[in-house]
């Protein structure tokens, strides 16, 4: 579920005074001028978009039509055939417009001419069926035009999300560790798609409004030229509002975003079930109101101003219209008086005028959101052009992953990550070979985690390589490697489904005569995760997520069954084992690497663990600190030598034993 931040209300609450007020104000006083939240004050991106922001009439006429190309090409994927029939009814409409405008004229021509007025009645009964003959027409074709646009924008939403899923989920891991990567990904997901089909939807409006224009405009450069540029100048004032609205709602959604994201994460602290028994148990109530409710009057008091601001400028672009509007009936009675025009095509110029300032009217809004939801829009396309360059390029040629293979050797491996001020690994090497156990063991910020995941090829090293047989990782397909690589996590998911593609996860196995598939039972049964399906009110197709109906909650224990179970289910060369058994009392993690052990035969396994006791029977240990391998052997080799391994050893074991006067 996406959360649209944009459009939250601002929920009051009070509360006491926030430790970050000063004494005497209230809860987010003089919050819109940004000390009263110092620390959303700075966005790193915001003066970059904020300039982007900064236009006039001028660059948005420049800037609109690469908004149009861009929504018509977006429309044209989405559907050429409702693309087509959008613009082609607009058009016939708005011949049918103007048809019926011109037709207008003969009507009141032969309704004001001299002579009886039954015969003058009967005089105007051709060109009056003419005019509602274009009438039927224009409203026949606007309202299949209608249609059309609206079986676009799910078309349309469709595209943009799977683009953008199909990118977040291809691109590198690395690029995900980036803030600014981070912040411009949650600026493309939260308003970026949604903008999308508002921009299709905009510049199909602007097209309707722009038709619309040209027949009046047509019809009246037809009646009398003078008219045309005094109708176009009623344009000027109501689109200057619009596009200064606009650009005053675009800022200061850029200013919230900070704010909406801290409101976020702590409403989700004040109503996940996770989190209640921590939030009562610390008394966290109180605080967490104070804090939603300084943020809250912050998005408040700057809301209000854009309001105010908003107001203002509407109200000076509708007087300068009111002022063009009259200058247009002055100009037209003037003529009249003068005698250059007959009273008959006076009467439909100002039937067309009306029609015309309808058009107007809806090509200025047109306008203005489409040049509003393009700023956001734009969001989206940039978004969508950095992570392409973020995916990495596969090799050319590829060269195939050795399966099975003999030995996984790790050079010389730099790696930092993004923005860091240090590398997390400098100038690593270890050897994994077939069938063995491989231990990692070091302090927190060691670099275990990190060098299993450049193992596993989900990060490329800055320097050096890492090699299967001799094949280096940046020159296969990194799919490929990682199908042939089953990882047991510390962090894994809950995926919200059920317990069979929590195991499965998407290589789902036919049922074989109603039961289940041999290999997902081996794997469950491996992993001790079938005792904990066998306790499920549907067994494998009982759904892990309480909220929804008939959904299940397990334990931390529970869970680590499942991914374990998962990881078995694989069935892959290389089992990499990051802190499997960090949720598990002791019983269960024994009976786990007992499995692990039992499951690893003929594989090979990459282990990370604190737990030493754990790592007694590995057949290599490294030691890491500061990112360094500092040692390197087998247990008893590690204990002789007396160093960083055997100090850690020593710690854990002496916490088991019982002192003489205990």
């Amino acid at each position: 579920m996406r959360v649209r931040w944009f459009r939250w209300p601002g929920r009051l609450l009070r509360g006491r005074r926030s430790p970050d007020e000063s004494p005497g104000t209230s809860p987010g006083k003089d919050a819109s001028s940004g000390p009263a939240l110092p620390e959303l004050k700075e966005l790193k991106w915001y003066a970059r978009t904020g300039e982007l922001a900064e236009t006039g009439l001028r660059t948005m006429a420049r800037r609109l039509p690469v908004l149009v190309g861009q929504a018509l090409r977006l429309a044209w994927r989405a559907g050429p055939l409702d693309t087509a029939v959008t613009i082609a009814c607009n058009l016939a409409a708005g011949f049918f417009t103007a048809f019926g405008l011109l037709a207008t004229t003969g009507v009141l021509t032969a309704l004001l001419a001299a002579g009886p007025t039954p015969q003058r009645v009967r005089a105007a009964l051709p060109s009056l069926a003419l005019v509602g003959l274009a009438v039927m027409l224009r409203a026949g074709f606007q309202a299949l035009a209608g249609w059309s646009q609206a079986r676009l924008q799910p078309k349309v939403t469709r595209i943009v999300e799977m683009r953008l899923y199909e990118l977040t989920s291809a691109v590198e891991l690395a690029a995900l560790d980036d803030a600014d990567f981070l912040d411009e990904l949650q600026r493309a997901d939260s308003r970026g798609t949604a903008a999308a089909s508002g921009v299709v939807e905009s510049t199909v409006d602007l097209l309707t409004g722009a038709v619309g224009l040209l027949a009046a405009a047509s019809a009246l450069g037809v009646l009398h030229p003078l008219l045309l540029p005094l109708l176009l100048l009623t344009a000027v004032p109501e689109g200057w509002a619009s596009v200064r609205s606009a650009r005053m709602r675009y800022l200061t959604v850029l200013r919230l975003v900070g704010a909406a994201r801290r409101k976020w994460i702590l409403s989700d602290l004040m109503v996940d079930r996770r989190h209640a028994p921590e939030v009562r148990s610390f008394t966290m109530r109180e605080f967490l109101l104070r804090e939603y409710d300084r943020v809250a009057a912050y998005q408040r008091d700057t809301e209000l101003e854009l309001a105010r601001r908003q107001m203002l400028a509407r109200v000076l672009g509708d007087a300068l219209e009111g002022l063009a509007v009259a200058g247009v009936y002055v100009v037209l009675g003037v003529l009249l008086w003068q005698g250059m025009v007959p009273l008959a095509v006076a009467g439909a110029a100002v039937l067309a005028i009306r029609t015309g300032q309808g058009a107007l009217g809806n090509l200025v809004y047109a306008v203005n959101h489409c040049y509003e939801e393009g700023l956001y829009f734009s969001d989206y396309i940039t978004f969508c052009e950095k992570a392409e360059r973020r995916i990495p390029a596969p090799p050319r040629p590829v060269r195939a992953v050795p399966v099975p293979f003999q030995k996984i050797t790790v050079e010389n491996v730099v790696f930092t990550y993004p923005k860091a001020e240090r590398p997390s690994l400098c100038g690593v090497s270890i050897e994994l070979r077939r069938g063995e156990v491989v231990a990692l063991v070091g302090e927190n910020g060691s670099g275990k985690s990190t060098l299993a995941k450049l193992v596993a090829g989900l990060y490329t090293p800055d320097e050096g390589r890492v090699c299967w047989d001799g094949v280096p990782l940046q020159e296969t397909d990194p799919e490929q490697v990682r199908e042939h690589i089953a990882v047991i996590a510390q962090d894994y998911t809950h995926w919200p489904m059920t317990a069979r593609q929590n195991i499965a996860m998407g290589r789902l196995p036919d049922r074989v005569d109603g039961g289940e598939h041999p290999a997902l039972l081996a794997a469950a049964r491996a992993a001790g995760a079938d005792e904990v399906i066998d306790g499920l009110e549907d067994g494998y197709d009982t759904l892990l997520d309480r909220r929804f109906k008939g959904g299940a909650e397990l334990s931390g224990g529970q869970w680590q069954r499942l991914a374990v179970a998962r990881g078995f289910f694989r069935d892959a060369p290389l089992l990499i084992c990051d802190e499997p058994t960090a949720a598990m009392d002791a019983r269960a993690e024994h009976a786990l690497f007992e499995r692990i052990r039992a499951h690893a035969d003929g594989r090979t396994v990459l282990l990370i663990t604190h737990r030493l006791a754990s790592v007694r029977h590995a057949d290599r240990i490294y030691v890491l600190e500061h990112g360094r391998v500092i040692e390197e052997g087998d247990h008893e080799s590690l204990m002789a030598l007396g160093g960083l391994y055997a100090d850690l050893y020593a710690l854990q074991a002496s916490a088991y034993r019982v002192s003489p006067t205990g």
